[in-house]
């Protein structure tokens, strides 16, 4: 197997721009090009909206990122970060038939950012923030999405919050759990806070969470409250509505505890066994990559019922990249003008139900990235809710939805094999 770094020196990046129109003689160029491509800018003139019929905005995702939080190697900078971006892009069109454009930012400043992004508004018909540090990435995706008139999506947030939902739902019912459970919240980034959300919008009790960062148990009265207010507002909500038991250390934390989602330093003992033994026939994520807080081994000797990681060499891979082509894909399907947590939630029930078709198990929660349909299912799930919700530019039944997803991915990948055969 080749090194990252010998295919990126013989392919010179993983992705291009091809020609979708067919191109048998110089005279297509008049009717491509100049003169004939005035009459479709005449008719997107007149309507705006016509651009998501008449060209490729439809289909096109802009990954923003501005370098400071770029995998686990932090603050590495925009040029950096590109290789990420368009490994990213890449699973976007193999996974979900997006087009995808890696557009790192030489900004930092928040501001400026959200007004750079707001002015790529008519090329794009949605916008996926990637690698941007906490708190910032909370306040960009609030603006945009206040802002903009396409979805705006910040995969950290988002996408691991719906991966997060999708796999409990399943681990909840094997493991007879339900939503009074008692959930540990291990870290305070931007997955696990956005978590928060997403778990208390589906119908858990945030007063039933009790939320963990590097200084110990969020709470009500922790003495850096009052600048947390100021510096970290949205921790700051989590501080004061969550925690109902105001819980003050990690072991009263642990104790009893029917839940653990850890997105938070790597491990392999970034949380030890003992917390684990405290609990009741637990589930436990430990989702940090590359190293899992715990190893499965160790939790499930701990009294874990069922454990999931980040990892696909482990059982229960808990992963964005399961839910973020599927997202894309319903929300450009439907040309949504947003995506939102009710959004999200219909995309993780529905992998979860195609989970559950297949026979939930301790070991088999959530569905591989390998497992195409599930795509199709999520893709479907989102596009529906969208209607439902009143963002859609185009109404259909969720069947349609289905198989307009389904031919799309499934002739992406037709397309890339073409490709690669004849490389």
């Amino acid at each position: 197997m080749m090194k990252p770094v010998e295919i990126s020196l013989k392919y010179q990046g993983k992705i291009e721009v091809m020609p979708k129109v067919p191109i048998s003689s110089y005279d297509d160029f008049s009717v491509i090009y100049t003169p004939g491509v005035a009459e479709v800018v005449k008719e997107i003139s007149k309507d705006k909206d016509k651009s998501f019929q008449l060209t490729s905005r439809w289909n096109n995702v802009a990954i923003i990122t501005d370098g400071t939080r770029v995998l686990g190697l932090g603050n590495v900078g925009p040029e950096a970060s590109l290789p990420v971006m368009e490994g990213k892009a890449l699973l976007f069109k193999y996974l979900g038939g997006v087009d995808a454009i890696p557009l790192p930012l030489a900004v930092r400043d928040p501001d400026t950012i959200i007004n750079v992004v707001s002015a790529l508004e008519p090329s794009f018909g949605g916008i996926n923030l990637e690698d941007v540090e906490s708190p910032k990435c909370f306040y960009i995706l609030e603006k945009l999405q206040e802002r903009m008139n396409i979805p705006v999506w910040h995969d950290d947030q988002q996408g691991t919050a719906g991966a997060v939902l999708a796999a409990l739902i399943n681990a909840m019912k094997v493991a007879g759990k339900g939503l009074d459970s008692k959930i540990v919240i291990f870290g305070a980034g931007a997955a696990n806070i956005a978590t928060v959300r997403l778990l208390k919008a589906y119908g858990f009790d945030p007063k039933r969470m009790i939320v963990v960062d590097r200084e110990g148990v969020l709470h009500a009265e922790r003495r850096d409250l009052d600048a947390m207010m100021f510096s970290h507002k949205w921790k700051y909500e989590i501080a004061v509505t969550t925690n109902g038991f105001n819980i003050t250390t990690l072991d009263e934390a642990f104790k009893g505890a029917d839940i653990l989602i850890a997105a938070s330093m790597p491990g392999p003992n970034t949380i030890p066994k003992r917390w684990i033994s405290l609990m009741k026939d637990p589930i436990v994520f430990a989702l940090a990559n590359p190293v899992p807080e715990i190893y499965p081994s160790d939790a499930i000797d701990a009294g874990a019922k069922v454990v999931a990681t980040g990892r696909s060499d482990f059982p229960n891979q808990v992963n964005n990249s399961l839910i973020f082509p599927g997202v894309f894909r319903g929300v450009l399907d439907s040309r949504s003008s947003k995506v939102d947590d009710a959004m999200v939630i219909a995309g993780a029930e529905a992998l979860a139900r195609f989970a559950e078709r297949k026979g939930i198990s301790p070991t088999y929660i959530i569905p591989r990235m390998d497992e195409w349909d599930a795509y199709y299912e999520l893709a479907s799930a989102v596009a529906e809710k969208a209607v439902e919700r009143g963002y859609a530019r185009v109404r259909l039944s969720r069947e349609e939805f289905r198989l307009m997803a389904k031919t799309k991915i499934e002739q992406t990948r037709n397309k890339i094999r073409a490709i690669q055969n004849v490389d």
